[in-house]
């Protein structure tokens, strides 16, 4: 078989791998699931920012999606999967350049075509870039964040990506990036790569940016906690295709990794409104949103290495850490909007370097932790990989942030902020209650002449 994928490197004719109906009727699946998640992520943060910034919200997620899904093809899936070109840090980003070498019958990831796993993989690529968008709300330009987006994917993300996902070649050999295949880090569907590399960016950008006008003296509440919920919802259910679809089979490690994403985040969901309940005398409707997607990311990079148990306790205990640091925003001054920090940052550490101390190789991965009798060799390699990562995210996205802000201009103005970006940037409103009629097909325009309204094109 021809190669398509680092996967797969070498003259395959040796080892011939035939494409599996059942494994690629479950990765294109799990693709459409992950797929959903940004839209889903785009109602989680437009019912928890104000009316007048909803739609400036949903754009960016969206943006995202354009953006990412294009630059993926053209480059981007070939610097993150393309054979190894500097010591593990970058892959070849000419090799498949537009896809180039993947399309054909004989080209393939494992069991299923090469084009599966890109369309699997472009997923993750989009949603990582969309979660930043969320610390910066109601202050950012959408033309400059669509800039920011497409120079932090290429820079960030894409060899972020290199370095954490690695694959079995299939001849006794992996390829991949140095955190995978040296450093050996366990990263199974993206802790490090996603959410900590995400919540990183979304720090620096907060400090480019600054607070937003009345911050934290004035009251910023969601707007709507039913989008906000739907919104939730929407993430855990494609989050089974992101952590069970990166098996890139349809077999036992599916199964165990959609048993832990589960239990994980029906914990961090309890956990959370544990917390809320001891603190602050109830449990709210957006910490139980909250709580879910917390317990998404801590599972995320863990859910091949633990056992259901351990998957519980990396729920619970994930989901009370990040109850507790969302309000180390106000105590340290910095104003991320929407909890990005403390829910994906923190989450994602706490996920990756949980690993350490709950691994068991009962689980797929075959790995033990602290409490399994593993000693400390894993968990080394999991502060190790979560800071690198940390470090790099943060350290290039704040000379991003701060480009194209002395650039272009990033943030908003004082006016566009007070009036609602929605209407500054795009020019519309989420919500507008005005001129009973005015929104149907056809309405067309209210003529008076001192007589009752007509709608012009009734039959009135």
């Amino acid at each position: 078989m021809k190669q398509g994928l680092p996967m797969l490197p070498g003259n395959r004719s040796a080892l011939e791998v035939d494409v599996n109906a059942g494994d690629t009727a479950w990765m294109l699946t799990s693709a459409a699931l992950v797929l959903l998640m940004t839209p889903g992520l785009a109602f989680f943060y437009g019912g928890m920012v104000r009316s007048k910034s909803v739609l400036n919200m949903l754009m960016m997620s969206m943006g995202a999606l354009g953006l990412v899904g294009v630059l993926w093809v053209l480059y981007g899936y070939s610097m993150a999967f393309g054979n190894d070109v500097g010591g593990g840090l970058l892959g070849a980003p000419f090799e498949f350049l537009g896809l180039n070498g993947l399309l054909g019958a004989d080209s393939l990831a494992g069991t299923i075509p090469s084009t599966v796993f890109v369309a699997f993989q472009a997923m993750f690529a989009i949603i990582t870039v969309a979660l930043i968008s969320g610390a910066i709300a109601d202050r950012a330009r959408f033309g400059p964040w669509l800039l920011f987006a497409g120079l932090w994917a290429t820079v960030v993300y894409f060899p972020v990506a290199h370095w954490v996902f690695a694959f079995d070649a299939g001849d006794g050999s992996t390829v991949g990036g140095w955190i995978a295949n040296q450093l050996k880090a366990i990263d199974f569907a993206g802790g490090t790569a996603v959410h900590i590399n995400a919540g990183a960016a979304g720090l620096a950008l907060v400090l480019v940016l600054g607070k937003r006008i009345g911050w934290p003296k004035e009251p910023m509440k969601p707007h709507n906690l039913p989008l906000v919920t739907l919104g939730a919802g929407l993430l855990w259910f494609g989050w089974f295709g992101f952590n069970a679809g990166s098996a890139l089979t349809a077999g036992t490690t599916a199964g165990v990794t959609f048993v832990n994403t589960l239990v994980a985040t029906s914990a961090a969901m309890l956990a959370w409104l544990l917390v809320e309940r001891v603190r602050d005398g109830h449990a709210t409707t957006l910490g139980a949103a909250s709580g879910v997607v917390a317990g998404l990311v801590a599972i995320t990079p863990a859910c091949s290495s633990v056992t259901p148990v351990g998957a519980i306790l990396i729920g619970a205990i994930t989901g009370a850490l990040c109850a507790l640091a969302i309000s180390l925003k106000y105590k340290l001054g910095y104003d991320d909007s929407l909890d990005v920090v403390g829910v994906h940052l923190v989450g994602g550490l706490a996920g990756t370097v949980l690993i350490g101390f709950f691994a068991s190789d009962a689980a797929p991965a075959g790995v033990n932790g602290l409490f399994y009798g593993g000693g400390v060799d894993q968990l080394w390699r999991q502060v190790v990989g979560a800071l690198s990562v940390l470090v790099y995210s943060f350290v290039l996205s704040l000379a991003l942030g701060w480009i194209v802000q002395k650039t272009v201009g990033f943030r908003a103005s004082a006016e566009a902020e007070t009036g609602g970006i929605d209407e500054a940037e795009h020019a519309e409103r989420g919500y507008d209650f005005g001129g009973f009629g005015g929104g149907l097909r056809g309405s067309g325009t209210v003529h008076t002449g001192g007589k009752a309204p007509v709608l012009e094109g009734s039959n009135q």
